[in-house]
């Protein structure tokens, strides 16, 4: 299964939140420059994350980005869900319809590994993404 650019950018802002110290909060330029993303992708980002109740959005001064309670002990695969969405791996009626759809046994295997992909990531939260050796490292980008 592959995610798109827009949930891997998400989940690797959520990452870079997390190791924030508690009470510190980060603005969306300067996570977008640690992470190497570009800012406009960042900020819809974030925004959708706020959207979900991972991050915290403050403006103005003394504002700033905080990743939430609940976004530190989400489990991966409900955000995964979410910023996917739960659509099957292949689209058998499409706009043009398969003809193979009605005796198919590729489309049930297809469903049962990404029902596996998610349960693997059920059991993961975010907290859990960030311990060594991979905290250290996103404290060290600037």
């Amino acid at each position: 299964m592959r995610l798109t650019k827009f949930t891997d950018l998400s989940l690797r802002v959520t990452m870079r939140l997390a190791v924030a110290k508690q009470g510190t909060t980060l603005t969306t330029r300067q996570v977008a420059e640690a992470m190497a993303i570009s800012y406009t992708h960042t900020a819809k980002a974030i925004a959708r994350l706020q959207h979900l109740g991972v991050v915290e959005a403050h403006r103005g001064r003394g504002g700033g980005l905080a990743l939430t309670g609940f976004g530190r002990s989400a489990s991966l695969g409900w955000l995964v869900r979410e910023l996917e969405g739960e659509e099957e791996v292949v689209a058998c009626e499409g706009e043009t319809p398969c003809p193979l759809r009605a005796a198919c046994r590729l489309r049930g295997a297809l469903r049962q590994a990404q029902q596996a992909f998610y349960a693997s990531l059920d059991r993961l939260t975010v907290n859990d993404l960030v311990t060594s050796p991979t905290g250290p490292v996103l404290l060290g980008l600037s």
